[in-house]
């Protein structure tokens, strides 16, 4: 029997088509889990994480998350801001890693396409840089939300800041994702939104599983760092628009450079949830990572693995 994992096939199809989302899941009953829920452990400044659920293959499916039943994150209350501007230097590539095909269809249109088919969304804004608009302008006609495109800055925060700079004043939610990431499921992005509603901000992440040594500018081994309390930051990270508006005012005032955006919210000393997510939820960053990448969806779509 073939591996399932949580990852939309649209690079499988030689043009996306997307049926109206249905109304509740398509099980007869919610399916279990994947592994029981571990408990709670905190990590340096970041204090909870919650459980690991089954999503859709195809179809956007409701996802099954740790939150509350009656949190609620209302239809068209979240901007998202795709970030596709990055160059890709270590993929060794004519072309931004972002824009490579993946099964003949560009890295960026798979969260791109993910985002598009989820009542949450209200719009989304790509940073990209300018040659890149027409990947997603040739697919526009097939999305029913918004589509906004802000320019790439220096550093990433100066991407993230131009693309929030572009987002609907009523929108509820911030979810900012890496576009070179394009395997995150609906149903990690549901549980994450949902962490953010309630708390403010909130970080897909998962338990870091190497051991992981500090070391000193001679490279010996200073300590070996506890794994229970180490995380590996994915995307998205989700943040209420004021509070990174906040964040924001703070790191340009005091001229700060963060690696990632929930760091923004950090530095107001505001906690930050992590919501565990998925293994699958890779960056392709290296050609190795596009060869795994492919190995995942072929994966899930059951084609034989040699």
């Amino acid at each position: 029997m073939a591996l399932r994992f949580d990852i939309p096939l649209y690079g499988l199809l030689s043009k996306p088509s997307f049926p109206p989302l249905p109304l509740q899941p398509p099980f007869s009953s919610p399916p279990p889990p994947l592994r029981k829920p571990r408990s709670r452990r905190g990590s340096v400044g970041i204090a909870f994480r919650s459980s690991k659920s089954r999503n859709w293959a195809i179809r956007a499916a409701q996802g099954i998350g740790r939150v509350e039943d009656s949190v609620v994150v209302k239809d068209k209350s979240v901007s998202v801001v795709l970030l596709a501007g990055g160059k890709g230097k270590r993929m060794g590539a004519s072309m931004p890693k972002q824009y490579l095909p993946l099964l003949g269809q560009p890295i960026a249109l798979y969260s791109f396409y993910t985002f598009s088919q989820m009542s949450e969304v209200k719009e989304i804004v790509v940073v990209c840089d300018p040659s890149y608009k027409d990947v997603f302008e040739d697919v526009i006609e097939d999305v029913q939300v918004n589509i906004k495109f802000a320019l790439p800055g220096k550093e990433r925060q100066d991407s993230v800041f131009n693309g929030f700079q572009e987002i609907d004043r009523d929108s509820e939610l911030v979810c900012i994702h890496d576009s070179a990431r394009p395997l995150a499921s609906s149903g990690d992005i549901r549980k994450v939104l949902k962490d953010g509603w309630l708390n403010g901000a909130a970080v897909l992440g998962v338990p870091v599983k190497a051991t992981i040594k500090e070391a000193n500018s001679d490279s010996f081994v200073v300590k070996t760092l506890d794994r229970k309390t180490l995380w590996e930051m994915q995307t998205p990270q989700v943040v209420k628009p004021d509070l990174l508006r906040a964040g924001f005012e703070l790191v340009n005032r005091e001229g700060l450079e963060v690696t990632d955006d929930v760091s923004i919210v950090e530095h107001l000393k505001h906690p930050v949830y992590i919501t565990e997510g998925s293994y699958t939820n890779i960056k392709v960053t290296t050609p190795d990572d596009l060869l795994l990448a492919e190995r995942i969806l072929n994966m899930n779509a059951g084609v034989p693995q040699v």
